[in-house]
């Protein structure tokens, strides 16, 4: 009699979709590492290649497989493999008369009552925690590579308006140096804008240094370099269709994870509830022998049962581990809860400022604009003076600049929008 057999259909087809699903995401992780290698890089390209980094990503398929082996073992017709016995008795050493007794049996391990269905609900609660806890290591990353994306995204825009900047400073310090050596304006107007140029020399070295930086941290997420052709595709997040609800984050991968957390504690301790002993063990065997010389051999069958004494304080230990362990991460999820629901509506009240501020940043911009215009064209005419000029160009320098931060600002907000309600990077 086989001592294997399959539980049901159900578990037969639980295994073969976490299989396949296991196929699927290797397959697009390839293709995301494969695209990150090209020039341009998105938020996205960044997050699929630093995910397969970590550590969680590289044990993903061992963790399935040992979830895999623990609902197999749940649908054994025996908890622990059988074991063989053989032995043999003679009086060879003692008088010689020709006892001679030879035993051959097998050892089954029984089920105890409850520990058959309490391993196979054990089993099916390890095989979700796998999924839940890839979900919830993937968020967690997700978290750190928006911060370090966005936080590149603004020192690059610094970076860039303070070359544009520079590049403004020089042009009107070449425009002052031919009107000062043609007389129209004195030597300290020439040394004033010079100074402009210094200043903005100082200003673009120091955000280039910064963008610098802030694109190594990106960089070192994903283990690699970057190309000196990078090309970076800056593009917003999907707004979430709605703002975030009052209620418990049905679904939200932190709190999934914590779930099941507390549904493996709750069935371990079902578990350690019927395993009060040790598993009783059938043993069937067959005993061949004689007495003496000149006796007939014969033969007997043995049928019998071994059923180990209750554990004790051991049993009670374990059992008390699990149901700490339960109350533990019970206690762990209402915080978490209550930290999200507040990140949540932080992240939507962040979100609705950001589109303020935009607002009011471009409106300022576009009218800094517009005066530097004005002021660039009565200083080539000479009814300005270069200070009210400088002032202007510094102006429109830094509305151009509010105005790019807080488009990145609202990106971002849309970014940690979509981290409080368990979204990953698109």
């Amino acid at each position: 009699m086989s001592l294997y057999k399959k539980r049901s259909a159900p578990i037969r087809i639980a295994l073969s979709v976490m299989t396949l699903s296991g196929l699927v995401l290797t397959a697009q992780a390839q293709g995301t590492s494969a695209a990150a290698l090209s020039g341009s890089v998105s938020l996205k390209d960044v997050f699929e290649t630093a995910w397969q980094r970590q550590p969680e990503a590289h044990a993903l398929q061992s963790r399935r497989d040992a979830a895999l082996a623990q609902a197999k073992a749940a649908s054994m017709l025996s908890p622990e493999p059988p074991s063989l016995e053989i032995s043999q008795r003679s009086d060879r050493m003692t008088g010689n008369s020709g006892a001679r007794e030879a035993e051959v049996g097998i050892a089954v391990p029984i089920w105890l009552p409850g520990q058959r269905t309490a391993s196979a609900d054990l089993a099916q609660a390890e095989i979700s925690l796998v999924e839940r806890k890839l979900l919830a290591s993937q968020l967690r990353l997700a978290s750190s590579v928006r911060d370090a994306w966005w936080g590149w995204l603004r020192a690059r825009v610094d970076a860039e308006l303070a070359s544009e900047q520079l590049a403004n400073a020089q042009r009107i310090a070449a425009d002052v140096a031919k009107r000062t050596n043609a007389g129209d304006l004195a030597k300290s107007d020439q040394h004033q804008a010079e100074g402009a140029v210094a200043a903005a020399q100082a200003h673009a070295a120091q955000a280039q240094a910064a963008s610098a930086a802030a694109l190594a941290q990106v960089m070192a997420l994903t283990g690699r370099t970057a190309p000196a052709d990078l090309k970076v595709n800056a593009a917003v997040e999907p707004t979430p269709d709605s703002t975030p609800h009052t209620g418990a984050s049905v679904g939200h991968p932190l709190l999934a994870e914590l779930e099941d957390r507390i549904t493996m504690a709750e069935r371990t301790a079902q578990l350690i509830s019927a395993q009060r002993r040790s598993n009783p063990e059938l043993t069937v065997a067959t005993t061949r022998g004689r007495g003496a010389f000149g006796e007939r051999y014969g033969q007997t069958v043995l049928i019998g049962i071994r059923v180990p004494l209750g554990a004790g304080p051991r049993h009670d230990a374990r059992l008390a581990t699990a149901q700490a362990e339960a109350i533990e991460v019970q206690s762990q999820l209402v915080l978490e809860q209550a930290r999200i629901q507040a990140d949540k509506q932080g992240a939507a009240a962040r979100l609705e400022a950001a589109r303020t501020q935009l607002d009011a940043a471009q409106r300022r911009a576009q009218l800094a604009n517009e005066s530097r215009s004005f002021f660039d064209k009565s200083f080539r005419l000479g009814e300005s003076d270069l200070p009210t000029r400088l002032r202007i160009e510094a102006e429109a320098a830094e509305a151009a600049r509010q105005a790019a931060r807080s488009r990145i600002d609202l990106a971002s907000a849309i970014s940690a929008l979509r981290q409080s309600l368990g979204l990953l990077p698109q």
